[in-house]
């Protein structure tokens, strides 16, 4: 059973944990979500094809992954342990940090936007999570999320990934204040 911490709006921890199964309690509490966009030097993405098992959107495809952080981990901590779990890769993640973070009504979702030339013989499923992976040009991907075989992330939203996922800038770099 996994345990999370549980912050603030400041994103300060409480000093309060909740399981991975209970319901939020009451006031505002917030989780840490981590997600993974991995691009291989071609600019395609690793995307995985969520076990058929999974309580939420089975068979579907996703970002390369997603998951929580469990008490005790900061968020680069919690994103190698489930690149671990779910893809069976050791990477060292120690000098990465979110791209950006998106704020849910209870969660930070991190987003981090990696480039890595991983070869699919190297990785290997977690029983229960994934059931497939390879590598996706941003088009494949959104005729994917036309067809309803990939999680219905915004059209616009995936385009951002694969734009800023170089820079991880949203300005272009004409536009960018260099001090």
């Amino acid at each position: 059973m996994e345990i999370w911490d549980l912050y603030d709006i400041d994103r300060q921890k409480t000093g309060k944990t909740m399981s991975k199964s209970e319901k939020f309690p009451e006031g505002k509490y917030y989780s840490l979500r981590l997600h993974l966009c991995l691009f291989n030097s071609k600019g395609q993405m690793l995307i995985q094809q969520r076990d058929h098992s999974k309580k939420h959107w089975p068979d579907l495809w996703d970002l390369t992954l997603s998951g929580g952080s469990i008490a005790g981990e900061n968020s680069t901590q919690a994103l190698a342990r489930e690149v671990k779990e779910e893809l069976g890769l050791d990477l060292d993640l120690s000098n990465e940090r979110p791209a950006f973070t998106l704020n849910h009504d209870t969660a930070f979702d991190d987003y981090y936007l990696i480039e890595k030339d991983i070869d699919l013989k190297d990785i290997h499923f977690d029983d229960g999570e994934v059931q497939a992976v390879k590598w996706a040009t941003e088009s494949e991907i959104l005729e994917m999320i036309e067809k309803k075989e990939f999680l219905l992330f915004y059209p616009s939203f995936i385009k951002m990934l694969f734009e800023i996922r170089k820079t991880k800038d949203v300005l272009q770099p004409e536009g960018r204040l260099i001090i």
